[in-house]
């Protein structure tokens, strides 16, 4: 194809933008149940978790049952485990590299959906199904593995086999790929971890029972934060994760309502004497998720 190299890379970039914007806003909601009060609607729209390369089964488990649940919770909460790179809790081991991780993180942090696609989902299914997890109602391993491998094939013959056959040459068509997943990944990411891993937020610790100090709506509020609620943008792009904390609690409805059920939120947890953590913007949260990386990236001083 006659294109300039850097309109490719561009258009690349705005793709990979629109995956994260419909990752966000459609995905997420179709997957809760909150997209539509019709069922069916609802499958189609989480479906398109399949254009980010992921997959329903693994989503709906790693994030509705696992995150929602024990959210913030090491070694529950899937969101806070990256291996042994990145350093989110002052409970994960600490490493000499991870003074460094505030710098590097943010490079690591793209990788999100490029994972998917290459070796997350075979593990996470492969790990899900030896535990007996399951979202709704449970489905055989044989038709998970198989709509998993279709689904796959599908999506590498679509984003690499077909550009190579148009006639885009094979190492423009893998440089706009990972291009393409290194955008969607990296807003991803960032979005993801702006909501839990700033130094407001906590990471409870389960007892010698296995059980955490506060009700499960007490625990969001501990571990959730808000930020640029005003922001009609990011609200937007984000499709209401921006509003954290109000979508923990009624994870089920919809993020248009987040605005307006967010005042209520507010007002309860002051009158209960309980945490609303917010960020007025973007930028201040931001700021403060990178310095309590740096934070954690710091060696434990010892008791």
């Amino acid at each position: 194809m006659d294109m300039p190299f850097w309109t490719y890379l561009l258009l690349n970039v705005v793709i990979g933008v629109g995956m994260a914007g419909v990752g966000m806003n459609v995905m997420h909601d179709g997957n809760h149940g909150s997209y539509s009060n019709k069922p069916w609607l609802n499958k189609i729209m989480g479906g398109s978790i399949y254009i980010l390369a992921g997959n329903v089964f693994n989503w709906q488990v790693q994030h509705n049952v696992l995150h929602h649940t024990y959210t913030n919770i090491v070694g529950h909460d899937e969101d806070l485990d990256a291996g042994r790179v990145i350093r989110f809790s002052k409970q994960s081991e600490w490493r000499y590299f991870h003074k460094f991780q505030h710098y590097y993180s943010v490079f690591l942090y793209g990788l999100l959906t490029f994972n998917w696609a290459i070796t997350t989902d075979f593990k996470q299914m492969r790990a899900y199904l030896k535990r007996k997890l399951s979202y709704g109602e449970p489905k055989s391993p044989k038709f998970l593995w198989t709509t998993l491998i279709i689904t796959k094939v599908i999506y590498f013959s679509i984003w690499i086999v077909l550009p190579m056959v148009m006639g885009i040459t094979w190492w423009k068509v893998i440089l706009g790929f990972a291009v393409m997943h290194y955008t969607a990944g990296l807003i991803l990411s960032i979005v993801f971890q702006l909501a839990h891993v700033v130094e407001e937020t906590s990471n409870p610790v389960p007892d010698e029972n296995g059980e955490i100090e506060n009700t499960w709506a007490i625990h969001q509020l501990f571990t959730t934060a808000n930020f640029a609620p005003k922001n009609w943008i990011v609200n937007w792009y984000t499709g209401g994760l921006n509003h954290q904390i109000e979508h923990h609690i009624f994870p089920n409805i919809s993020h248009v309502h987040y605005g307006k059920i967010s005042e209520i939120v507010k007002e309860t947890a002051k009158e209960c004497n309980l945490p609303y953590h917010e960020f007025k913007t973007m930028r201040a949260a931001v700021i403060a998720h990178f310095k309590h990386l740096k934070e954690l990236g710091q060696e434990p001083q010892m008791a």
